[in-house]
């Protein structure tokens, strides 16, 4: 009698123990809308504020040899943002101390220095043990494979289609004006919304998603 009930307990442990991964999976964001973050400011924001238009998803920092891409990043936006496009800035100190300062100092460097009009973001962490989930998420072979593979340095790239799938990424030293990031960009903008969407990008409605991530 006490065999069976051991072997009905661990017939059940490996029950739950099969169960939980797909628990946890369920509840896991399915694309980049589904993640909630802050903005420099402080506030709480769903990204899936941004259904409906392509992202570009960039580590920024504030004293890196390749901190002049804001500039360019900005002209993306000045060029892009009416047809869609959403330059999103997530500073990150990752990489030798190179964004320390505080998120009020990032805010004022990034208007005084570069006249930054595109969304940014708190700080955040884009690999090792306190890894953004976001950052997990664009990073991780379990969730995009296509791209997948550690952040290495400041101001890798992560384009994003309309529907949250990440479509391109590009290296660090691959700057915003470059043609290849200009050509995935445009052929993203081209592509049709999906059925049910809007032009009016500013005045979209989007319901709640369902196992949004706080960063």
């Amino acid at each position: 009698m006490k065999l069976l009930t051991r072997i009905a307990c661990l017939s059940l442990a490996a029950v739950m123990a099969a169960l939980i991964p797909v628990a946890i999976a369920e509840d896991a964001p399915a694309n980049v809308l589904g993640f909630k973050t802050k903005t420099i400011d402080g506030e709480e924001v769903a990204l899936d504020k941004y259904k409906g238009k392509v992202m570009l998803i960039v580590n920024v920092a504030s004293k890196c040899g390749l901190t002049p891409q804001y500039e360019q990043l900005q002209a993306l936006h000045d060029k892009y943002n009416e047809k869609g496009l959403a330059v999103l800035g997530f500073p990150a100190n990752n990489f030798n101390g190179q964004e320390p300062g505080t998120e009020a100092e990032i805010k004022e460097f990034c208007s005084s220095k570069f006249q930054v009009k595109f969304d940014m973001f708190s700080k955040v962490s884009v690999k090792g043990d306190d890894i953004a989930p976001l950052f997990k998420f664009l990073t991780s072979a379990d969730t995009n494979k296509d791209f997948a593979g550690d952040i290495k340095w400041n101001f890798t790239k992560f384009l994003v289609d309309r529907e949250g799938k990440v479509i391109a990424r590009f290296e660090p030293k691959t700057t915003p004006d470059a043609a290849e990031v200009v050509a995935a960009i445009e052929k993203a903008l081209a592509a049709a919304p999906a059925a049910g969407g809007d032009d009016d990008f500013d005045e979209l409605l989007v319901g709640p998603i369902s196992g949004q991530a706080v960063l």
